[in-house]
């Protein structure tokens, strides 16, 4: 099971961790697995590139985490409300998206939010 806990503050969210493999599928067959690690390099990649912003990210594959924080989407690091406002967005799309796939892969995901202030 892939456990995938998204970060928030002040009610914004601002990034992710993801750990596990979900167990769908083989391993480099796994549909499920593919798909998250795609939504995530979409987020990554529009971040840095789309909002020339900086996002922190580590990727572990032998140990299956993955941890991803902008702060970019947070007032205290930007001024800019509507670039705020974009990266918190990719970040709570994902946790929507997320939530829509547990109604049919209850038994390979788990989604969870904690309010935490970026460190």
């Amino acid at each position: 099971m892939t456990k995938v806990t998204f970060f928030r503050s002040g009610g914004v969210y601002y990034g992710f961790e993801e750990h596990g493999h979900t167990g769908y599928g083989e391993e480099g067959d796994d549909i499920l697995c593919a798909a998250l690690s795609s939504m995530t390099m979409l987020i990554i990649n529009t971040v840095e590139v789309a909002y020339a912003s900086d996002v922190e990210y580590t990727i572990d594959e032998g140990a299956t985490h993955i941890m991803v924080r902008a702060k970019a989407a947070l007032p205290e690091f930007e001024e800019d409300e509507r670039k705020r406002y974009a990266v918190s967005g990719l970040f709570m799309s994902y946790y929507y998206q997320l939530n829509e796939l547990i109604e049919e892969y209850y038994e390979y995901l788990d989604v969870d939010v904690k309010d935490i202030d970026y460190a």
